[in-house]
């Protein structure tokens, strides 16, 4: 290496593998809804209340407790994610390092084409 170029940078970084929240707060409503449905059509019930008022008194608890549930479940996996990081180091490559790039020059722009007779041509 000589003596005109900088040393690159080097950074150390985490790498793991986090989950993403939403769908799990997604997935836990789903399932409280369908267990209210359980609830609500499947196991015996009273005769003075209709099936639909039940499934909806139920729908808001369940529903609740399901995305409590995939709250917990994704703060589990979140933990045992950072148990399982990796660590790494990162060197910042120069840009006077890239063959493709040259300085002064816009990325897509480059010597016009030219017909067989040395005439410019259209770019296809």
């Amino acid at each position: 290496m000589s003596s005109d170029q900088p040393t690159p940078e080097r950074r150390e970084i985490t790498v793991r593998r986090a989950p993403k929240y939403v769908p799990f707060l997604i997935l836990g409503g789903l399932v409280g809804f369908a267990a209210a449905a359980v609830i609500a059509y499947a196991l015996p019930g009273d005769a003075g209340y209709d099936r639909g008022a039940v499934y909806g008194f139920f729908m808001v608890p369940c529903a609740a407790a399901g995305v409590i549930l995939g709250a917990i479940a994704a703060l589990v996996l979140d933990r045992a994610s950072v148990r399982r990081a990796r660590r790494g180091v990162v060197e910042a490559v120069p840009e006077a390092e890239h063959p493709a790039a040259e300085p002064g020059t816009e990325p897509g722009t480059g010597p016009e084409r030219t017909t067989d007779d040395g005439e410019p041509g259209q770019r296809s």
